[in-house]
């Protein structure tokens, strides 16, 4: 089936991949007719790098995993979709005999498969057989375009509930990416009163400001520190989440938190940084750190189709699947104002 392969780095075709062992159906899966696609700052890596830390791209490989579709044949032993069903899909497959699996933290499960993280191939292509268990229906109005933003929204999801967030708090995010938008929304709708947001990207904050008057938008270069600081009477904040991936950034989260604040690492950075231990002891900070996501897809359908988060402001642009090549190579140069990318399949 025509596919986008990523060939090397910098290196993408549109063209037939044979991929026969991974559209067999089993008696648990479903076949899904893909519809939208999002692009993700992972995919653009593997793009323009050809590897993320310790995962490689030594072979030709299929870009995409954020995605929405229809189911078009099921299994013989699934019976909570059918045929028609609208459907987002959770891009990981674990090993369910696993240790981590079966202590329920399948998202760190070293076996894990995962779309479009190598060898595994993603889902810019027609169809995909995915388990009924990762698959899951769409409620109305709830659109393909939103659909396919459930799994970056599950991202942010995961780490609201990683900070265990209680009713009123005040949270800073560092970076208004896709990641840091969602998480921004995911702490509020957890529970918090107000959200800082920061980023040197003046039309991502003024997109960030637009979301919620909860939402306060502040330029990293203007000192948000101290303007946190003075908005909380110098007491800070209770949550911080690091989601830039900058290690100087994510050097500096204890300056900003509130005693008996928690800290909780999203984004990933490309090399090791400190950070000051001392600061993090006499707050009695508590750091968490996340991986993907587990157990938040049907919560983050719920969010949506329910109107408590709204991910619509953040698709920016939308490519046909013909130009998805143009669409990396536009993603590729990070342009100012653009958030959330996606590739339309044809129907």
């Amino acid at each position: 089936m025509k596919a986008l392969v990523l060939e090397d780095v910098l290196a993408l075709s549109l063209r037939d991949v044979p991929i026969e062992r991974d559209e067999v159906l089993g008696p648990q899966d479903v076949r899904i007719k893909i519809h939208t696609v999002g692009i993700c700052g992972s995919d653009v890596h593997y793009y323009t790098h050809g590897r993320i830390a310790d995962f490689v791209v030594r072979a030709p490989m299929i870009l995409g995993h954020e995605a929405s579709g229809t189911v078009i044949e099921t299994g013989d032993l699934v019976t909570t979709l059918k045929v028609g069903d609208r459907v987002c899909m959770e891009p990981g497959i674990p090993d369910p005999n696993s240790r981590a699996t079966r202590l329920g933290l399948y998202n760190i499960d070293p076996a894990v498969r995962f779309w479009a993280t190598p060898p595994v191939h993603g889902i810019l292509r027609p169809t995909v057989v995915h388990p009924a268990a990762f698959t899951f229906k769409l409620p109305d109005n709830v659109s393909f375009a939103q659909a396919a933003m459930v799994e970056p929204l599950a991202v942010g999801v995961h780490a609201a509930t990683k900070a265990q967030i209680k009713p009123g708090d005040v949270a800073m995010v560092s970076g208004a990416g896709p990641i840091g938008l969602v998480t921004a929304l995911a702490a509020l709708a957890a529970g918090c009163a107000r959200v800082f947001i920061t980023d040197f990207d003046d039309t991502k904050l003024a997109l960030a400001g637009s979301l919620s008057s909860a939402i306060t938008a502040l330029n990293a270069k203007a000192d948000p520190l101290a303007q946190i600081l003075k908005a909380t009477e110098n007491w800070g904040v209770e949550v911080v989440f690091e989601c830039s991936g900058s290690s100087r950034a994510a050097s500096g989260v204890f300056d900003v938190l509130a005693p008996g604040g928690r800290v909780v690492f999203v984004g990933i950075p490309s090399e090791p940084f400190p950070y000051d231990l001392g600061k993090a002891m006499v707050r009695e900070a508590r750091v968490e750190h996340i991986f993907r996501y587990a157990h938040v897809f049907p919560r983050c359908v719920g969010l949506l189709s329910s109107g408590a988060i709204d991910l619509k402001p953040l698709i920016t642009r939308s490519f046909s699947f013909d130009d998805s090549i143009a669409a990396f190579k536009i993603a590729a140069t990070a342009p100012k104002g653009q958030v959330k990318m996606q590739i339309e399949m044809p129907q």
